[in-house]
């Protein structure tokens, strides 16, 4: 029997980031070249989505890409490059099907014309869905994202918008790239690293963190639903006491 019978639906994290990590260890655990791990990671990054939207999760987002892993092997670089094109293209119609909207998130103005030609094409595309929006972190970091944000309202600042004063949590949150949607209330990491490998570090001050030795492309529905059922175990303070939380008005 599926662990989806056993999730409370009205007690599903909004948002779920996950760290996809183990495709390389997975290939050479098979002695296989590392590309075959990725090509078997974007299988279960299909099947993870799929579970998602059908579950109800509105918002997931995967860090597909990090600003480090451009010191990878130019052809390792490359392959990923290509598998992440191939992907997106090939996928679009199934988020059209499946009422998913595409969003991406990082330094996208260091991927290549082609990369960002067929990226942009299935944002636009997908603009208009509703159902789940799927982000992509693709040459992201969270030190590039925060310091880009610094920038920003810096800029701000310098031109009179606005003065030291009134910079507020808000104003970092409205300046970085994950403006549009909550920060994460869960995040998965697999292959049992514990590390959270400069992922969304602004934004998960309070999200709760699930651990899996599992390796991502092992990852399937049913262990997105271990996920979901550990995370429906934990109580969610914010800084308050149990006992506060127990007195509030639901």
């Amino acid at each position: 029997m599926s662990l989806k019978s056993e999730i409370q639906l009205d007690r599903l994290p909004k948002h779920v980031a996950i760290i996809m990590d183990g495709n390389g260890r997975w290939a050479a655990k098979r002695s296989q070249e590392r590309n075959l791990g990725h090509e078997q990671g974007a299988v279960a990054v299909r099947q993870t989505v799929e579970a998602a939207a059908e579950i109800g999760i509105e918002f997931l987002t995967l860090y597909a890409f990090s600003t480090e892993n451009w010191n990878r092997p130019k052809e390792e670089v490359d392959a990923l490059m290509n598998l992440l094109v191939r992907s997106i293209h090939n996928e679009t119609p199934t988020l059209m099907k499946n009422n998913i909207r595409l969003r991406a998130i990082g330094n996208l103005d260091s991927l290549d014309q082609k990369t960002c030609g067929i990226l942009n094409e299935a944002i636009e595309k997908t603009s208009k869905n509703t159902r789940m929006t799927l982000v992509l972190a693709l040459s992201y970091s969270s030190r590039w994202e925060i310091t880009e944000a610094v920038k920003t309202i810096a800029k701000a600042v310098q031109q009179g918008q606005i003065s030291v004063d009134e910079i507020s949590a808000d104003t970092v949150k409205d300046a970085l790239n994950t403006t549009f949607m909550p920060s994460p209330d869960l995040l998965i990491r697999t292959s049992g690293e514990y590390r959270i490998s400069n992922f969304l570090l602004w934004q998960l001050a309070y999200t709760e963190l699930y651990f899996t030795d599992v390796l991502w492309p092992d990852f399937n529905k049913e262990e997105l639903y271990k996920a979901l059922i550990d995370y429906q175990k934990r109580e969610r303070r914010f800084g308050k006491t149990s006992q506060q939380l127990a007195n509030t008005p639901k």
